[in-house]
């Protein structure tokens, strides 16, 4: 990496932050953008994602800083499944998963130290099994779907669920890696 240049990851999520470390890149500083992340009127699940990167990395006051932010947004269709808010949210979201596929969209930002903005959007196709009861009180139960996009982790239980997934796994956890390091790279970091 260039000496002085300073990387700030908009984002409180543990997963980006470990997903960004995976690649060798370790951020000078993590900060929230504390942008709601809700859906806009006609707005398509890849449109929300692409806008509310967009929104994180320019909510990040950084003066002489990179800002790298991203968002990820779960859709059966034009339906968004964000982040369940209880477990009857989580019930309902994970029951219209069940037995069909759905597309996760991930969308990444960096904001240049002079305001210029390059952006990238990851689309993954994920096909869960047939969930029966069991598996749905259990993974309730693991509170793990707290906080997650769609109220299902990939990189945990609910793995064992996957049929299929085509595009990018570290996408659907929240950061694609892929785009990201074109993005780093394309900026002047050196990612192996």
């Amino acid at each position: 990496m260039p000496a002085l240049r300073r990387l700030v990851l908009a984002s409180d999520s543990p997963r980006r932050l470990a997903l960004l470390r995976q690649v060798g890149v370790e951020p000078d500083l993590v900060v929230s953008s504390g942008i709601v992340e809700a859906a806009l009127a006609d707005e398509t699940p890849r449109q929300m994602a692409a806008r509310l990167a967009r929104a994180k990395a320019q909510a990040v006051d950084a003066p002489g800083a990179f800002v790298l932010a991203a968002d990820t947004v779960v859709a059966v269709g034009r339906r968004v499944l964000g982040k369940p808010a209880d477990d009857e949210a989580a019930l309902a979201g994970l029951r219209l998963l069940s037995g069909r596929g759905h597309r996760v969209f991930s969308a990444v930002v960096l904001r240049h130290p002079d305001g210029r903005v390059a952006a990238r959007l990851s689309e993954t196709r994920v096909n869960f099994c047939r969930l029966n009861a069991a598996a749905l009180t259990a993974y309730l139960a693991s509170g793990e779907w707290r906080g997650k996009a769609g109220g299902y982790a990939v990189q945990g239980l609910a793995a064992t669920w996957v049929r299929a997934l085509s595009g990018s796994h570290s996408g659907v956890v929240g950061l694609p890696l892929f785009e990201t390091a074109q993005l780093l790279r394309g900026a002047g970091w050196n990612i192996p």
